[in-house]
């Protein structure tokens, strides 16, 4: 079996452990080196010539995108697979534009984010749904319809609309088949990604939106 070597770089350490926790469970990846920041994924990178990087955008000293662009020339043979929160189309095609042969918003199940990995290790090109719909937009110029909290993943969807319709925390994770510890995390992911302080102005602002109307 062919071992996928994968570096892994964010600056929040539990997201980087999250992903290493993860990956640890597969056979055949291997993560080999963590970075904080821009320059040291590119210092791992040439010191330990992955099969395959992981990169978030916003890092500090240098971004992602400035690492994705240098690490096109410094180790060309790496993929890169961006996983961040931001979905807005500058983000997006700044990373592709850079080089990035994937892209995942921060969400994404593990079961996602391991078939990534693999499909760009072997030379695929993989987007998440959001992402892809916003590529085939910008290729055939039409728009797709416009959709409230883009950043979200269906799941946290599902749970930001009940939460607007008034539902507590046990309440949606027996609506959605859920343990209540993980309602919790979506809730926590939610609250980020709106850049809300708390469920009441989450619901408020999905409400705005159209959403929790059962």
């Amino acid at each position: 079996m062919t071992t996928i070597r994968v570096v892994v770089a964010d600056d929040h350490p539990m997201v980087r452990y999250g992903i290493t926790a993860v990956l640890a469970g597969e056979p055949d990846i291997e993560v080999v080196a963590e970075a904080s920041d821009g320059e040291e994924l590119v210092a791992a990178v040439t010191r330990t010539y992955p099969d395959l990087v992981i990169t978030d955008l916003a890092m500090p000293k240098l971004n992602g995108i400035g690492a994705i662009a240098r690490l096109r020339h410094a180790a060309p043979d790496a993929p890169v697979l961006v996983l961040t929160m931001h979905a807005d189309d500058e983000s997006v095609f700044a990373a592709l534009r850079a080089g990035a042969r994937g892209y995942l918003i921060k969400g994404t199940d593990a079961a996602e984010l391991v078939r990534a990995i693999r499909s760009v290790a072997a030379g695929d090109a993989v987007y998440g749904a959001p992402i892809a719909a916003r590529l085939i937009a910008s290729f055939t110029g039409s728009a797709p319809a416009a959709q409230p909290f883009a950043d979200l993943t269906q799941r946290e969807r599902e749970v930001l609309d009940l939460l607007a319709a008034g539902l507590r925390n046990h309440a949606i994770a027996a609506r959605l088949d859920l343990a209540e510890k993980t309602v919790r995390n979506h809730v926590s992911a939610v609250l980020i990604k709106l850049q809300v302080s708390d469920r009441t102005a989450a619901a408020i602002k999905a409400r705005e939106a159209g959403l929790g109307d059962h």
